[in-house]
């Protein structure tokens, strides 16, 4: 049975549905316990966190989705990149905050703060079923000596993007007036005349880019992310004067950006130095993706996309390089900045573009052929794969780090910071290593957004839509926090793994809302009732 987005069809999705097997309790909790211990098993902890991993465990078994599917590599680094966020939730005297690096570093700002991946920590982190964490998070940057600031930092959509999970107006409200003032400020400080607004490439975190700095296809999205976030909350407050105002803002820098920062002839989006009469630098670079992670271009503009699975493009054996390859600056260096982004795969970029190319696959727009939901299944798979490190003993362990060599899957700046001997990492002189752990990018998000797509809404509506190939057997997804309620999602092709039913099957609160016999997507109205306590 399979039900569409009409009026008729939600209505009688509201009956209550009788003699549905109930869905499986929790199938993941062994298989979690045992990807959970088996990495503080490999792990040396070599920064002390407020959840250790002696705490792991029991930690995940509270707080995060279950995943299974029959790909044991994303499913082990899906455990596996949960394992790390929670080590980067750290407690201080101003709340929880989430950090990107462990140990100390010098450019961060107070209790090793920085705001350059705090989008991505909101995105990822919006899962969790604990709220005091992201609570204190978003108050800190605007409240407790946060700088909000210091990087390029898309706030408003990402505080958007978690109330569009836990639906919990308050926290939201109660910031908005910060909110305003951090758009206001950054358009004082970083928009010209024009109306376009610049950035160092540094300040976006991307230092040694071809591109260089200017009007920066990363910033001007970020900026009309805001605006459109800021749209939604001032509605959701009642400030429709306000409302009305950022969508002049948003549609302004949406216009300025399709029409000064594309390059007709190369079909991209790329830089535009700052000054008179100036012209776009001719590289294509990864960032050039950003736009769509904001639902920002136009159909027109969806050719982009082929540069994404080109190999003289972004494609590469263990990831997407942060310039293309056919350009003659594009470098693999092991000399200079350990941290370039001339070429090197990046988690934080391909992060980005995996979650631009999700929303260009789920656009109710005119379709596009350009990509399909296999290019999204291959890229993200190779991304689970540069997650691993062949250590000194000769054993391969899940692993993150910085930016890594796409055509060998090496971690860069690990293997120059190992050779500085009085720099960050040395090892024989109690040093550790910076980049171990870093959490500079989501990847749970990707699984449960995009591959799984359980595409969050602001109504009470349930929308699933699989980027997943036609091949897998079974997938699910347990134990999901969503305005609420409690999700499962389950897809089963013979009905024996689960045992309720063939096809694609969404829960809340044990109750069966919808089902497809085919991987397509489903909606269904969320129950009014409240979810039912978990049994332990």
């Amino acid at each position: 049975m399979k039900y569409h987005a009409s009026i008729l069809c939600l209505a009688i999705l509201s009956i209550p549905l009788h003699g549905i097997p109930k869905p499986p309790q929790l199938h993941g909790d062994d298989a979690l316990a045992k990807y959970a211990n088996s990495f503080s098993q490999n792990d040396a902890e070599l920064v002390s966190t407020t959840i250790n991993n002696a705490n792991a465990t029991q930690w995940m078994e509270e707080n995060i989705p279950r995943f299974q599917c029959p790909d044991q590599e994303l499913e082990e680094i899906y455990y596996f990149r949960w394992w790390t966020y929670r080590k980067h939730l750290s407690s201080t005297p101003d709340g929880f905050i989430v950090t990107e690096f462990l140990p100390k570093v010098p450019w961060s700002s107070k209790h090793n703060s920085i705001s350059c991946a705090a989008g991505h920590h909101f995105y990822e982190g919006r899962w969790i079923h604990d709220p005091r964490y992201l609570d204190d998070y978003a108050l800190f940057w605007f409240r407790r000596g946060g700088l909000p600031r210091q990087y390029s930092f898309w706030a408003a959509d990402a505080l958007w993007a978690r109330y569009l999970v836990d639906g919990r107006s308050a926290p939201l409200l109660e910031i908005l007036p910060e909110l305003r003032s951090n758009f206001a400020a950054w358009e004082k400080s970083n928009r010209d005349p024009n109306g376009l607004f610049w950035q160092v490439d540094d300040r976006d975190g991307m230092e040694v880019s071809i591109g260089g700095s200017g009007y920066r296809a990363t910033i001007n999205s970020y900026m009309f992310g805001e605006a459109i976030a800021l749209e939604k909350i001032s509605e959701l407050a009642g400030k429709s004067s306000d409302a009305i105002l950022y969508r002049e803002k948003a549609a302004q820098i949406k216009q300025l950006v399709e029409s000064r920062l594309w390059d007709a002839d190369a079909r991209f989006f790329k830089v535009l130095p700052r000054g008179e009469k100036t012209n776009l630098v001719q590289v294509r670079e990864l960032h050039g993706f950003t736009p769509w992670y904001f639902h920002l271009p136009s159909p027109e503009f969806a050719d982009a996309w082929k540069q994404l699975i080109d190999p003289q493009g972004f494609q590469a054996p263990f990831g997407l390089t942060t310039a293309e390859q056919r350009h003659p600056k594009f470098a693999l260096a092991y000399t200079g900045h350990e941290c370039q982004w001339n070429g090197p795969a990046w988690p934080y970029s391909t992060a980005v573009t995996l979650t631009a190319m999700a929303n260009l696959l789920n656009t109710t727009q005119e379709p596009q052929t350009f990509v399909t939901k296999a290019d999204y299944f291959s890229t993200l798979k190779t991304y689970a794969t540069s997650h691993h490190l062949k250590r000194a003993d000769g054993k391969i362990v899940p692993w993150i780090d910085e930016n890594l060599n796409p055509l060998t899957g090496d971690w860069i700046s690990r293997t120059r910071l190992k050779s500085w001997k009085n720099g960050t990492w040395d090892a024989q002189k109690g040093g550790t290593e910076r980049g171990k752990d870093y959490n500079h990018s989501t990847f749970c998000d990707l699984i449960i957004t995009g591959l799984v797509g359980l595409r969050p809404r602001s109504d009470a509506i349930v929308e699933v839509n699989p980027l997943i190939p036609n091949g897998w057997d079974y997938f699910s997804l347990e134990n999901i926090p969503y305005r609420g309620h409690t999700l499962a999602i389950y897809y089963d092709r013979t009905g024996k793994r689960y045992g309720i039913g063939t096809g694609l099957r969404v829960f809340a609160n044990n109750q069966e809302l919808v089902h497809s016999e085919r991987l397509e997507r489903i909606i269904a109205p969320l129950p009014t009732k409240g979810p039912s306590p978990r049994t332990p």
